[in-house]
């Protein structure tokens, strides 16, 4: 075994030790297929389905007095709990009835849950490995920059990353680490601060807002997510570099929801990781909103990573991916510590391919004004070159 695919068992031990440790997790497996992530005993249910779903979850046995439904759902949406409930048996029951009643739309789905995309929150060739500072290390900032958030993990202090040129409010900071004895850092610290470098380092013309989102490991669930993009006001670029598989394939309920009050008449952009498990044909979401029907899918770029001359082999793939973009061996800010001096690091994974485009996305929008004319002209770029196929930036 070679000293990178070592560092890389060793990461992907360490990641499954840490899902494992939470209880509140569960996931719904299928033999060739990715697992999906849920929160336990939960279910999600549009609202003018829930009478159907309490008649669902009562015909599974669960009596109505131990059906709790959660105060905080998205607007939309009724979140249930049920001690014991088959989340997945449960959605798909209520999704079928309502389907036969002739609602096509999503009625129900679990809480589904997403992670950071370096793969295993390692990066494809493991974690993050520390390096010199470059040249040239960051843009000179302009004048004035248009508001991009980056919905990620927590943003660490103490960073190469100026502080003039990101934004954050107190609950968005980190600053827990943990080290083991082959100075790995235990968790997905710093991979907010890795996105900011990679934007600042591509544009001058992009003022970094950090939202948290992710834990310290780079997990959240669905109905997180939605409350960190109630957040996004004024950015009118929106980072995400996570995302996960789902059940059925079906598009997140609630985050469906969130996407198109966020985007459907707005002018505004998403631009989201297409994860890097090696898939060739399940979707991962958010990023495949690009590929649905919605009024406001073309607001959305699934971006894939590419090596410089081919679509990576651990990038997902499909039909829904917008274009690829440079993910493998990316130099960027990280954090000041024992274990990386320079505060710079090379890390690689979809999660830095999707900044790439966001920062291209931010120069666009300084000339045109307006964030869809600023994606027009991207996509341009990218349909003259090709990598595996799929139109992307050099």
């Amino acid at each position: 075994m070679s000293v990178s695919e070592d560092r890389l068992a060793k990461w992907r031990e360490r990641r499954a030790r840490r899902m494992r440790e939470l209880n509140w997790l569960r996931a719904d497996t299928a033999e060739g297929r990715p697992a999906v992530w849920y929160v336990a005993d939960e279910l999600l249910v549009r609202d003018d389905h829930y009478r159907l779903a309490r008649k669902v979850l009562g015909e599974q046995g669960h009596r109505a007095t131990d059906v709790a439904e959660e105060e905080d759902a998205p607007s939309g949406i009724r979140r249930y709990r049920v001690a014991g409930l088959d989340v997945p048996r449960a959605a798909r029951t209520v999704r079928r009835r309502a389907e036969a009643a002739g609602d096509q739309r999503s009625a129900a789905s679990p809480n589904h849950v997403f992670v950071s995309a370096p793969i295993e929150h390692g990066g494809p060739f493991g974690p993050p490995l520390p390096v010199a500072k470059p040249r040239g290390s960051l843009a000179t900032p302009a004048a004035t920059a248009n508001a991009v958030a980056v919905v990620d993990t927590g943003v660490w202090r103490d960073s190469p990353l100026p502080t003039g040129r990101y934004a954050a409010e107190s609950d968005d900071f980190v600053s827990d680490v943990d080290v083991d004895n082959d100075g790995i850092i235990d968790g997905d610290v710093g991979h907010a601060n890795f996105i900011a470098g990679v934007i600042l380092r591509r544009t001058a013309n992009a003022r970094v807002r950090i939202v948290r989102v992710l834990d310290t490991f780079g997990v959240c669930t669905e109905a997180d997510l939605i409350a960190a993009l109630g957040r996004v006001s004024g950015d009118r670029v929106i980072n995400l570099s996570l995302g996960g598989f789902t059940l059925d394939d079906q598009p997140p309920l609630a985050l469906r929801d969130a996407l198109h009050g966020l985007l459907d008449g707005k002018d505004r952009v998403v631009v989201a990781a297409a994860g890097n498990d090696g898939q060739h044909g399940p979707t991962f979401w958010p990023a495949a909103f690009a590929g649905t029907g919605e009024p406001w899918s073309g607001q959305v770029v699934a971006v894939a990573a590419h090596d410089g001359t081919d679509v990576c082999p651990w990038s997902n793939r499909g039909d829904w991916v917008t274009l690829a973009a440079p993910g493998a061996d990316v130099t960027s800010t990280y954090i000041h510590h024992e274990a990386f001096h320079s505060g710079w690091a090379q890390w690689s994974g979809t999660s830095f391919a999707t900044p790439y485009v966001v920062a291209a996305v931010a120069e666009e929008l300084a000339a045109t004004g307006s964030a869809l004319p600023a994606l027009d002209n991207v996509r341009a770029v990218a349909a003259e070159h090709s990598y595996s196929g799929y139109p992307g930036l050099p």
